[in-house]
C-alpha cells in the first residue's frame, strides 16, 4: 500500500522548453530568482497577511514538493494546515494548483487534473505553456488583471519564482516536503537542478548573499520588517 497514492503512470513530463528560453532572462536579471518570502513549507505562512495587508486576492501554489509527495495524491503532512489555512481565508475558488504535470499537456484528457481536483478540493489550472509561462490561463482562472494580486507558491526557483517574479507576483519559495526514499518518484532532472537552485542561493558563498540582498520589490508588500509574513510573527496594522 502506498503512503502517498500516485498520479498515473502513463504521465510522462516533456521538456520544459519555456524555462529553458527564460534563462537568458535570468542570466540578465538574476534577482528573478530570489523569493519575496522563504519557509521551510507552506503551513508558515500567514495567508491573512496575505490577504489584509498585500493586496493579495488568489494564491497559486505548485504542487510536487510543495503541497503532495512527487506525483502524490494526498497533502503531504506538513502541508495540510497551510491548504486548509488557505482555503479558509482566500475561499477555495480562489486557491489553485499550476502543476508542470498535471494540467498540462503531459496530462492525458486532464485525468490527473481531475484526481486532484477531487483529492485535495481546489482547481487545477489548465495550461499549455509549463511554467514560466501561462501566465494568460492564471489570470483568466482567478479573473484578475493585475498579477500583483497573486501570491506564487513553490518548491522551485528557476519555474515557479522566476514564473512569479517576471509578472510582479508575491513569490514565496518552501523547501521540498520530501528527501531520500520518500523522493523516489520525483522528476530526476527536477529534483538535481532543485538541488542546484537552493545550494546556489542559499549557501555560505557570496554569490548567494549577494542575490539575496537583491530581492525584487512587490508592488503592493511592504517588505518584512512591516509585514513578516512567516506565520505568527505578523505585526498588527
Amino acid at each position: 500500500t502506498l503512503l502517498f497514492p500516485s498520479c498515473s503512470s502513463t504521465m510522462v513530463q516533456s521538456l520544459n522548453t519555456k524555462a529553458l528560453l527564460t534563462l537568458a532572462s535570468v542570466i540578465r536579471r538574476p534577482s528573478l530568482l530570489v523569493p519575496h518570502v522563504s519557509l521551510d513549507n507552506v503551513s508558515q505562512l500567514n495567508y491573512s497577511a496575505l490577504k489584509e495587508r498585500c493586496g493579495i486576492r488568489a494564491v497559486v501554489f505548485d504542487k510536487d514538493n510543495t503541497l503532495t509527495a512527487p506525483y502524490g495524491m494526498v497533502i503531504h503532512p506538513d502541508a495540510s494546515r497551510g491548504l486548509e489555512d488557505a482555503k479558509s481565508v482566500f475561499g477555495s475558488s480562489n486557491v489553485a494548483i499550476m502543476s508542470n504535470s498535471a494540467g498540462t499537456l503531459d496530462d492525458p484528457e486532464y485525468e490527473d487534473a481531475k484526481r486532484i481536483e477531487e483529492a485535495l478540493g481546489i482547481a487545477v489550472i489548465r495550461h499549455n505553456e509549463k511554467k514560466p509561462g501561462g501566465l494568460d490561463e492564471v489570470l483568466g482562472h482567478f479573473q484578475i488583471e493585475d498579477p500583483a494580486q497573486l501570491c506564487m507558491v513553490g518548491d522551485r526557483l528557476l519555474t515557479d519564482i522566476v514564473f512569479g517574479n517576471l509578472y510582479g507576483m508575491l513569490t514565496v519559495h518552501t523547501l521540498p516536503l520530501c528527501s531520500g526514499e520518500d523522493n523516489s518518484a520525483d522528476n530526476k532532472v527536477a529534483s538535481v537542478l532543485r538541488t542546484v537552485e537552493n545550494k546556489g542561493l542559499y549557501g555560505s558563498w557570496f554569490g548567494g548573499r549577494y542575490l539575496l540582498s537583491r530581492k525584487l520589490e512587490h508592488k503592493f508588500w511592504p517588505g518584512d520588517s512591516e509585514c513578516p509574513l512567516k506565520d505568527g510573527t505578523s505585526k498588527e496594522s
